[in-house]
């Protein structure tokens, strides 16, 4: 029974060899085309997943006071250096802890000038990020210690200020 259904399939097949020949095709084709939407979709969900680690997806920002509308001040105390401390100390798991400050500020060398936002930080504040700096260096130990003028500029502001120096 089942050679006989065997055989008559390979005779239809002959019989009608277009109309197998598209099916196999179409097979083919929709079969392909399920792997690369699959492999796309893998690929741009770990992408984005990638980027948004890179924002920092395990980042929590704590702020002083209550949360205001736009353009209120809630009027608390800013946290102090120790207070990051503590929480350093006291938190457990935790893989930096930076205290930040940040303003908007208009930065100028030589004729040129360009408004952006400056923030002060510990350099626990790049291990908290997840940010490498691509060129130059990070803050040493003694310049945190000090209180040094040093910065780090990104890309955007490097290129307005220095142009391709």
């Amino acid at each position: 029974m089942l050679w006989n259904t065997f055989l008559l399939a390979l005779r239809e097949i002959r019989r009608n060899v277009m109309r197998s020949f598209l099916t196999i095709l179409g097979i083919v084709i929709g079969v392909a085309a399920v792997i690369v939407m699959v492999t796309l979709g893998g690929g741009a969900t770990a992408k984005v997943s990638e980027q948004i680690a890179s924002l920092g997806s395990n980042l929590l920002i704590a702020t002083p006071g209550k949360r205001m509308g736009p353009g209120q001040i809630s009027g608390a105390p800013a946290f102090k250096v120790e207070d990051a401390e503590a929480i350093a100390r006291e938190v457990p798991g935790l893989a930096a802890v930076a205290p930040a400050s940040s303003r908007a500020m208009t930065v100028v060398y030589g004729n040129q000038n360009w408004s952006t936002m400056v923030s002060g930080s510990t350099d626990d504040y790049f291990a908290a990020r997840n940010w490498t700096i691509q060129d130059g260096r990070r803050f040493s130990s003694s310049e945190l210690r000090s209180g040094a003028a040093v910065c780090i500029i990104g890309a955007t502001v490097k290129s307005k200020l220095f142009g391709s120096q």
